[in-house]
């Protein structure tokens, strides 16, 4: 009977350690205040449309709201408080059901080609996914975060892309190969065909 209780002493201080030991869960990411969250996503989009775009952003529960209403045909995106990696974007309203059912299907686990090829191109295809057939226009800024006192982006980077479903190389005259400061065509020949421009890097 010792012999039993001291190995149910021994096993119960071992998982106390064990329990001590184990990092607790990361806390969520609190999002930055809802005016940070404008001044920050808007600054993808040329200066001249800033002021009328649209601005979605996550409240303090981490949903996605909308920040501001807009008033032209930009939609901006605020930085994900749960991804590491700083980006924002903005877009022509017309790309927004195409846009949100990206989202819709990366909080279901569904990302990289499966969101594309299994789903939103083929919804498209089948007509239950609205794309406009006119080239439509992203932005995207990605940098190391945003610093509110100076207003800009730390480290920042943009790119340039221009939906074109269905486009190919023979009907734009475009390069499908990945060139750094020169446009080339992404996903040719598919519903989310798109160009792609990214400024060379800085030397």
């Amino acid at each position: 009977m010792k012999i039993f209780a001291l190995l149910l002493l021994t096993l119960f201080l071992m998982t106390g350690v064990a329990a001590a030991q184990t990092p607790a869960a990361a806390p969520a990411a609190t999002p930055a205040p809802a005016e940070e969250q404008i001044a920050a996503s808007i600054l993808a989009a040329p200066e001249e449309l800033r002021a009328g775009a649209a601005v979605l952003g996550y409240d303090a529960q981490g949903k996605l709201v909308t920040l501001r209403k807009g008033s032209n045909e930009l939609v901006c995106l605020a930085d994900d408080p749960k991804d590491n990696r700083f980006s924002v974007a903005c877009y022509h309203k017309d790309l927004d059901p195409f846009m949100a059912r990206g989202r819709e299907l990366a909080a279901q686990g569904i990302t990289g080609g499966d969101r594309n090829a299994q789903h939103r191109w083929k919804e498209i295809e089948e007509g239950k996914l609205k794309m406009p057939k006119e080239p439509r226009m992203l932005y995207v800024l990605s940098g190391k975060g945003f610093d509110p006192a100076s207003g800009k982006v730390v480290d920042g980077s943009v790119r340039w892309v221009i939906y074109v479903p269905f486009a190919t190389a023979e009907s734009t005259g475009l390069s499908i190969k990945p060139k750094r400061g020169e446009p080339w065509l992404m996903d040719a020949g598919t519903a989310g065909a798109h160009i792609m421009i990214s400024p060379p890097a800085k030397p």
